[in-house]
């Protein structure tokens, strides 16, 4: 049987977590004494600090309920016009869009709980949704954050998108990212990714630009090509869990991976020491399928998965697939190594191919990442 993680829709599952904290904003609005929003502020952004208590003077504080220095988030990165300011992010769900741009480097975001599920930061664009202006948000428009800025790093926050196709008959540009990452050194700690087409979206900011990128203790789910993009990425103990579909009725439903990497990066995806778990059916979804865009018809995307649990849900026998016919997946660069779980068992040898181990000596994340070591800091 398939691993089975049942739960609510994708809307009351992103509230879920954060339901106290809500009801602590609502008990103490931002028209509050000052000295009442103070001991409120010391309370949210617990061992952070607070505005009153500054822990130096590129920390800023965000709090919807007032608390804070700013009520949104996008506020506070506006305010950040530097390079290494930290934003303490309190409890609550933030329903707004915030880009990061290449000028605000070596920022941190920090959820104060300590716990990602309590700080939501969440939007409901698709590529397909109608802009204000006229056309629509395509596929990169659609991301609720976008963090172009190099050295970024985030820690216990949840990024998520909560469009729903079946709200939507009328769209069909269905991709809704919850995140799209282009800057180098960015880091990514015991953070969750929730969406379904394109949750996550790790990429460069250039094609000739091979940003890195890491994701550890980390949670992402979706259905098809939630985790995509050119990016080297290191995902380390790492819980991927792909989503059931109503709208489907046969295989597959979806793809974990697309990853589109440059042909001249040596270096593409690399899962480590993570699990695949599913929502849906045995054998329902692939583990990967290649995206060669229109713009790089010479990308040869790269994914290893290694040391790495594949439940059920994944399909054994063939776990990778075709996203265009004229670039098979055979001529990229996808291979496991010592997989475990009922989605890793090889019976189709010449569709599931095994790195050597001294091939695997190799794959690694300090070869992937270089001189930026970021788990030093985990």
């Amino acid at each position: 049987m398939a691993e089975r993680h049942p739960g609510p829709g994708r809307r009351s599952f992103v509230a879920a977590g954060v339901g106290a904290a809500l009801a602590l904003a609502v008990a103490t609005p931002a028209q509050a004494a000052p000295a009442e929003r103070a001991v409120r502020g010391r309370r949210v952004f617990g061992r952070y600090g607070s505005p009153a208590a500054r822990l130096d003077e590129r920390t800023l504080y965000v709090d919807a309920g007032g608390a804070g220095d700013f009520t949104t988030v996008q506020a506070a990165v506006t305010a950040a016009s530097g390079s290494g300011y930290t934003l303490v992010v309190a409890p609550g769900v933030y329903r707004e869009t915030v880009a990061v741009s290449v000028a605000r480097t070596e920022m941190t975001w920090i959820g104060a709980s300590g716990n990602a599920r309590d700080v939501v930061v969440v939007y409901d664009n698709a590529a397909g949704t109608p802009k204000p202006g006229g056309g629509t948000y395509g596929t990169t428009g659609s991301a609720t954050t976008l963090v172009q800025a190099a050295g970024f790093t985030a820690r216990d926050i949840t990024f998520a998108n909560d469009w729903l196709r079946a709200d939507h008959p009328d769209i069909t540009g269905t991709q809704a990212v919850a995140i799209k990452v282009q800057g180098d050194r960015s880091a990514f700690l015991r953070c969750r990714f929730l969406g379904h087409q394109d949750t996550l979206y790790a990429d460069s900011m250039a094609l000739g630009t091979f940003a890195r990128q890491y994701f550890r203790d980390c949670y992402a789910e979706g259905d098809v090509d939630f985790v995509f993009g050119r990016a080297t990425a290191v995902f380390e103990r790492c819980h991927f869990h792909t989503l059931t579909r109503t709208d489907l009725s046969s295989a597959p439903y979806g793809f974990v991976f697309a990853p589109s990497t440059a042909g001249a990066n040596p270096h593409g995806y690399l899962v480590t020491r993570s699990r695949i778990t599913s929502g849906a059916p045995d054998g329902h979804y692939k583990l990967a399928r290649p995206w060669v865009p229109s713009s790089d018809t010479t990308a040869r995307p790269m994914l290893t998965v290694r040391e790495t649990r594949l439940g059920a849900g994944i399909d054994a026998v063939a776990p990778y697939t075709n996203m265009s016919a004229g670039f098979p997946w055979q001529d990229q660069r996808f291979a496991e190594y010592r997989n475990t779980g009922p989605g890793a068992v090889v019976s189709v040898p010449e569709n599931r191919p095994q790195l050597t181990a001294a091939e695997a000596a190799s794959a690694t994340r300090e070869a992937y990442l270089g001189d930026w070591t970021p788990w030093e800091r985990c």
